[in-house]
């Protein structure tokens, strides 16, 4: 491979990972609701180069190892623990698309990275405020509830439309120390 063909991988690499994470819903959520302090955005936009330099540093790269580097980056940049099951799947994107890079099949990387954008829908979260008990002035009794709601095209599960049994957290979840128990659908 020429050189400036290796150069031109690699910025269609950084293009694709970047593409993958902008459609990332718990990133978006973390972006638009400002977890990451005031900026947000910019620690976004690094994410996608800090992703991009762990897979050029690191050679044979398991499933797991992607994973938990960016559930350590959302933690840390984001105060976000990511338990939604998307982290295996950006995770296994990422990194099917670094294998594109390594054989030089920059069609498929283009293709994947095209497909992505697609399907990328928005998603926004409601925080929503209930009182635990009959003072609903005091904040250490008041509970915040995050529902979140995709809007998109996307129709193959990636963004799922929010419908009547969309998952919010009931004041039963809530155990002490505020801590809140979340369920998976059924």
């Amino acid at each position: 491979m020429m050189a400036g063909a290796a150069e031109d991988s690699r910025a269609l690499f950084g293009v694709a990972v970047r593409a993958a994470l902008e459609a990332w819903p718990a990133l978006q959520i973390a972006v638009e609701n400002g977890f990451g302090g005031v900026h947000s955005q910019e620690k976004a936009e690094w994410l996608g180069g800090a992703v991009e330099e762990y897979f050029f540093r690191n050679a044979d790269l398991e499933l797991d190892e992607v994973e938990d580097f960016l559930g350590e980056l959302m933690t840390n940049e984001f105060d976000t623990v990511v338990e939604d099951g998307s982290l295996p799947q950006v995770s296994q994107q990422l990194q099917t698309m670094f294998h594109h890079f390594e054989r030089g099949d920059r069609a498929a990387l283009k293709e994947m990275a095209s497909l992505i954008t697609q399907r990328k829908c928005k998603v926004r979260a409601t925080a929503l405020t209930t009182a635990r008990e009959t003072d609903e002035d005091d904040d250490a009794n008041s509970v915040e509830e995050m529902e979140v709601a995709a809007d998109g095209a996307a129709t193959d599960g990636v963004c799922p439309q929010p419908g009547p049994d969309s998952q919010t957290i009931k004041e039963e979840d809530i155990v002490e120390d505020g801590w809140t128990i979340v369920r998976r659908k059924k």
